[in-house]
């Protein structure tokens, strides 16, 4: 079966406003991260892509233009499978002012019952990304050949939840991995299991660096903004 390369949207507007953008048009990426999309090309240059696959939404077709320029014999499906998570009321607020809703606490330690006012669940999420990568495989395969190699651009919390899937790990645990914008996450599929081979790649170790302040122990909901 093929392998899943898992490209997190660079960083955004939203993300250094502190806002959760979810569904919210108009979200671009800022400086930094049309930086991060440019660099995507070298970057992966020696995989033999077949197909890319994205979410429809501005942050993720931004990411991938520079990499479709790079490869004009590609084009890109969009599915809206692999979306952000819809946040419905949450949608456009800072994350700084959600910290206080009782519902954060059931998205950090329990988000397989949390579902967002007038959005969806977080396992409705993970159900319909999950789906998604399952339809492609197959896709892929049967176009491809069992080695072939293909990309998705998604977002924070959807990369998570796929890799939780892959795992085996319950949704409740999915808060403990991290993606940062643009980084490179590999699931290769086999017939009796996928192998996570690259977990949130973005060849910068500065976000490894001591903090001038102490990090938050809440994990960013939507992904985060990366490292300062």
């Amino acid at each position: 079966m093929p392998t899943l390369i898992l490209v997190r949207h660079g960083r955004s507007t939203a993300n250094t406003e502190g806002l959760l953008a979810g569904w919210t048009p108009g979200v671009a990426l800022d400086e930094r991260g049309a930086a991060q999309a440019a660099a995507l090309p070298a970057r992966i240059a020696g995989l033999p892509l077949s197909e890319i696959v994205t979410s429809p939404l501005q942050r993720c077709q931004e990411t991938i233009r520079p990499l479709l320029d790079a490869r004009p014999g590609l084009r890109a499906h969009t599915d809206e499978r692999i979306g952000e998570c819809h946040y419905g009321d949450w949608s456009g607020r800072k994350l700084a002012e959600l910290k206080d809703e009782p519902l954060m606490e059931v998205v950090q330690s329990h988000p397989s019952a949390a579902a967002f006012p007038g959005g969806e669940s977080m396992r409705a999420m993970q159900t319909r990304a999950a789906e998604a990568v399952r339809e492609w495989n197959a896709r892929v395969e049967r176009d491809h050949g069992a080695d072939a190699v293909y990309l998705m651009c998604s977002h924070g919390d959807i990369i998570k939840a796929l890799v939780a899937e892959a795992l085996g790990l319950h949704l409740d645990l999915f808060q403990r991995i991290s993606v940062e914008p643009c980084s490179v996450t590999a699931i290769r599929y086999t017939r009796l299991r996928p192998f996570l081979v690259r977990l949130g790649d973005t060849g910068d170790f500065a976000s490894l660096a001591p903090r001038q302040t102490s990090p938050d122990d809440q994990a960013p909901v939507g992904g985060g903004a990366g490292a300062p």
